[in-house]
């Protein structure tokens, strides 16, 4: 059998950071435990959405049988404690990272792995990120592009381990990428990308669950339904089988396990781009 349901979460209530956008020079208001300004924890609610997350994916149907995550130590602490309930490993997988508009400066990158795995025990030790984005940024377009690489090579790999019985994965990522996983699945891509269409509420759950296809009609899905412009860079030149347009939206950022319902939540505003130095950080 194979992948039938995706849950996917955006981290809880963060600690926030600020950018000086002519001299590429980011800090926190919290200090992380990975020492990485723009890599800022969860505050106290976000830790109290993590518990309550945790709560409803440990009940959930079908029940997780492997779960991903961004490396950006927000978002592995906000899953680590559905980890440790299900007594699964969290992969790790900078495919699911933060999105950052293109500059000429270097954005934030996630602590390497020796770093996290003595912060966080349940991190998968020889799991192989999808791909890994530029430290330089992305427009929307390669953000899109980026996802749909990860989700296929998540997706197959979750299938070749998935044996003789339908499993369901958990994903733990931010608002941008969860924008762009919803639409990579679905395959529906509004003619305006700043569009509302997927929910980014912290700690939510949105539910994707996958149609009904002969393997002969799985097979011939090649060509992404999304029309982005690839940059040269390699990563971005995989095209996966079987993922754009293969799943439905049962569930848009369901939030009623969470006492404060949904907050925070984020949608597209451009490109965001530091092209020019003198444009303000939009964060």
């Amino acid at each position: 059998m194979v992948v039938t349901t995706i849950y996917v979460s955006r981290h809880g209530f963060r600690g926030t950071w600020s950018l000086n956008p002519a001299t590429g020079v980011y800090t926190s208001n919290i200090d992380s435990p990975t020492g990485i300004a723009g890599d800022p924890p969860l505050v106290a609610y976000g830790v109290q959405q993590s518990q309550q997350l945790a709560d409803a994916l440990t009940s959930i149907s079908p029940p997780i049988a492997q779960i991903y995550s961004s490396p950006f130590y927000r978002c592995l602490q906000t899953i680590q404690p559905t980890a440790e309930k299900l007594g699964l490993e969290i992969r790790a997988d900078n495919g699911l990272g933060e999105w950052f508009g293109r500059a000429p400066f270097s954005h934030p990158q996630p602590a390497q792995h020796s770093v996290l795995t003595d912060l966080f025990p349940t991190l998968a030790q020889n799991y192989v990120p999808s791909c890994v984005p530029s430290q330089f940024g992305e427009s929307i377009s390669e953000l899109h592009a980026r996802c749909e690489i990860t989700l296929s090579n998540i997706i197959s790999h979750a299938d070749a381990e998935s044996g003789a019985d339908p499993i369901a994965i958990l994903i733990c990522t931010h608002a941008a990428a969860l924008i762009a996983i919803g639409r990579v699945l679905t395959g529906c891509l509004p003619s305006e990308l700043d569009e509302e269409d997927f929910y980014t509420y912290t700690a939510g759950i949105t539910k994707f669950e996958r149609k009904h296809q002969t393997s002969e009609e799985y097979e011939k899905k090649v060509v992404s339904a999304l029309d982005v412009k690839t940059p040269s860079s390699s990563i971005y030149q995989k095209i996966g089988k079987g993922v754009v347009g293969n799943w439905n939206c049962v569930s848009n950022c369901d939030c009623t396990h969470l006492s404060g319902g949904g907050e925070r939540g984020w949608h597209f505003s451009g490109d965001e781009s530091f092209t020019n130095p003198l444009e303000g950080a939009k964060l």
